[in-house]
């Protein structure tokens, strides 16, 4: 009922105009999207900086209308990677292959992943591939191992979703070629056949996966806000002689600061997913629509 409430009120032109006018709303949803300008993102990732945490840039939009707009989505995306480099900003990109232009063309799609992934090993950084819904999973899976084959393991990183049952097999997969990868939980709204539907099940398979990332992994991200899950991840890699730099926690902007600067404070590699652009309120009703919890959870931390 909460999801369907969110996806209608997401469809609303007024609510979006009030949004975009309400003081109140602005401040709301400026906790978590840096702004509408690659300079007011550019400006949050080197605040982070200082505070010794890295950032992944989300120039917020997907699923184009056209291969030229997945073109200029594009080229935002390289002057991203020139403006990070230019300020020397340890930060990498964050990007959906529907805004490179996957529903219109595979091909095409890969072309300008490959130069945005280029570009980013010349920066000595990498582009992050998002994973969207089932319907993108093969696709996005082949487009990454591509690339990756072509420019570079390390100039690439997957995200697998640890809700899917399919996720174990992937994980696997990727490990075997070093390519890394960001373990997330996953928010889109999937049938019981492809994910699990309890959240103690897919908190299991997370502690799993996450596991077998830190033993076999290369370069793994561990994307939590779960402070149990956090501290078994500590716990593991403490265990096995990992070292601090051989991995990194991703969070949230805007979500659970206090906890992001007691990680890096404590000598942990920590990145924050900065999203910015014009598109942020789109992307502000979909993450809460596409899994109802977070509303709530959003709510609970706007005042930590």
């Amino acid at each position: 009922m909460m999801r369907e409430l969110l996806l209608f009120l997401s469809r609303q032109a007024w609510l979006r105009k009030w949004m975009e006018r309400s003081d109140a709303a602005q401040r709301f949803t400026r906790r978590f999207v840096a702004g509408e300008t690659l300079e007011e993102a550019l400006a949050a990732c080197a605040r982070l900086q200082k505070d010794k945490i890295l950032a992944t840039l989300d120039h917020l939009g997907e699923n184009v209308t056209s291969l030229e707009e997945a073109v200029a989505a594009r080229d935002a995306y390289l002057e991203a990677l020139r403006r990070i480099a230019g300020r020397g900003l340890k930060a990498t990109i964050s990007l959906k292959l529907t805004q490179m232009g996957l529903d219109f063309s595979e091909p095409a799609c890969l072309e300008n992943v490959r130069a945005l992934a280029r570009r980013a090993r010349e920066g000595s950084t990498m582009a992050e591939i998002d994973m969207e819904s089932t319907a993108y999973t093969d696709r996005t899976l082949r487009v990454v191992e591509q690339v990756a084959g072509e420019c570079g393991h390390r100039c690439v990183r997957a995200v697998i979703q640890a809700y899917l049952f399919r996720s174990a097999a992937d994980i696997d997969r990727l490990n075997r070629l070093n390519i890394p990868v960001r373990l997330v939980k996953g928010a889109y709204h999937e049938p019981e056949s492809a994910a699990f539907p309890d959240k103690k099940d897919v908190d299991r398979n997370y502690v799993a996966l996450m596991k077998s990332l830190l033993d076999h992994g290369a370069d793994p991200a561990i994307a939590t806000h779960d402070e149990r899950i956090l501290g078994e991840a500590m716990r593991y890699a403490s265990e096995r002689g990992l070292g601090k730099e051989q991995f990194e926690f991703q969070m949230l902007y805007g979500i659970r600061r206090g906890l992001q600067q007691r990680l890096a404070n404590q000598g942990y590699r920590v990145r924050v997913y900065v999203p910015y652009g014009t598109a942020w309120y789109p992307y502000f009703m979909r993450r809460l629509a596409e899994r109802p919890a977070n509303a709530l959870f959003l709510l609970r931390n706007l005042f930590r």
